[in-house]
């Protein structure tokens, strides 16, 4: 199923311009929506209501034709780039090219994203093309809302993720509990790098990557994006987010679960308790006509009827709850909808976390992080990964 562009061609109208155009490579993930191409280096993508164009190089020409959503594929030979290059110098000859092309399609005014190359703009805008900056991003609106493929991407990215996490919970369960309360497995200390390997090798293996990922022990916890390094200590709190991308789809799935070995403290099996009951607040919340700042008061309740801190009651709390809930999720692993003090509509077929926690640097951090779809009426959770604190 192709994704509804309608909202696109009402902003168009709006915007009072013909065309939206992305000049970037897919690592973009609005190019990669857009275009449904996938290349390594900067291409250029019109839409019209009528037409899906894209210029690539020659090199990307043949692929561009058979994978990409495009009605009209060209390439800069078409436009005799090479003359033009001789003429006015390579930078004015792509500019040159890429106006040709938009003109080749009717296309006089364009909006673009505000991240949009500022060279490319002036450059166009040079060449006669009527260029305006898209302040509202309203392909990532368009995004935040899954097609049925992109739902069932997303669910194989996550059991994927789930594989990994068990990986990295059956090192933890075959350690045992060395000097100065050090985890060992095979004779050597248990080290967060000897997990994330773990983690990553298991990824591969179902056709998933990522960049990092975090396995935070102890103190370490207690700072939500600390990626964590060295020995795992036993009673203390294992942080292991997981947020892994599927080579094929690139779509992403996240996932975080805490783990203890050994006897938790009395402060960390509470802090543990309390996250769960706030993840079934805010899951509770989950549906449409609800909003992001919903979800995230359910969960912030939970926290503040405990007299915990969180950043809703005092922003300038450093200790306590202090990030949002939740996020959606989709080629981008943060992407719309924020489930925070600020957090918007709830939308059917929109994928987001559920991830509340708590952190001090005297205790270390709690996370518990489902990922789940909004539904017709309420959200699926698609997460299957148990909750449990202590590993044995």
């Amino acid at each position: 199923m192709e994704p509804d562009l309608s909202p696109l061609d009402s902003h168009l109208s709006a915007l009072g311009v013909d065309a939206y155009l992305i000049d970037a490579d897919s690592t973009d993930s609005n190019q990669r929506y857009l275009s449904g191409f996938d290349a390594p280096d900067p291409f250029v993508t019109c839409y019209t209501p009528d037409e899906l164009s894209v210029l690539v190089s020659g090199l990307e020409y043949g692929r561009a034709k058979k994978e990409s959503r495009a009605d009209r594929v060209d390439r800069p030979v078409a436009y005799d780039k090479r003359k033009l290059v001789d003429a006015y110098g390579p930078r004015e000859a792509s500019h040159r090219v890429t106006a040709a092309f938009l003109s080749a399609g009717g296309v006089d005014s364009v909006a673009v994203p505000e991240r949009f190359p500022v060279g490319s703009a002036d450059g166009l805008r040079d060449q006669g093309i009527d260029v305006v900056v898209d302040t509202d991003d309203v392909l990532v609106d368009i995004r935040a809302v899954k097609t049925p493929t992109e739902l069932d991407h997303v669910r194989a990215a996550q059991r994927a993720n789930e594989a990994a996490m068990a990986a990295a919970e059956e090192l933890i369960a075959r350690s045992t509990i060395g000097d100065g309360g050090q985890l060992r497995v095979d004779g050597e200390v248990l080290t967060s790098e000897r997990l994330k390997e773990a983690i990553e090798i298991t990824l591969l293996q179902h056709g998933c990557g990522l960049d990092e990922t975090i396995v935070a022990c102890g103190a370490a916890a207690a700072d939500p994006h600390d990626r964590g390094s060295g020995p795992l200590q036993a009673t203390e709190p294992i942080i292991v987010d997981i947020f892994p991308r599927s080579k094929s789809t690139k779509y992403h799935s996240d996932m975080t679960r805490t783990f203890c070995k050994g006897e938790p403290s009395e402060t960390l099996r509470e802090w543990y308790d309390l996250t769960e009951r706030a993840l079934a607040a805010a899951l509770d919340a989950v549906e449409p006509g609800n909003t992001g700042e919903d979800v995230h008061a359910a969960a912030c309740e939970v926290y503040e009827d405990a007299g915990l801190p969180t950043l809703r009651a005092d922003p300038a709390t450093e200790v306590g709850f202090i990030h949002s809930t939740g996020h959606g999720v989709g080629l981008d692993v943060h992407e719309r909808p924020r489930l925070s003090t600020d957090g918007g509509d709830l939308v059917a077929g929109q994928v987001i976390t559920v991830e509340p926690g708590l952190y001090d640097p005297a205790v270390g951090g709690v996370r518990i992080e489902d990922i789940v779809i909004v539904t017709d009426d309420g959200h699926e959770n698609i997460t299957e990964y148990p909750i449990e604190l202590v590993v044995d």
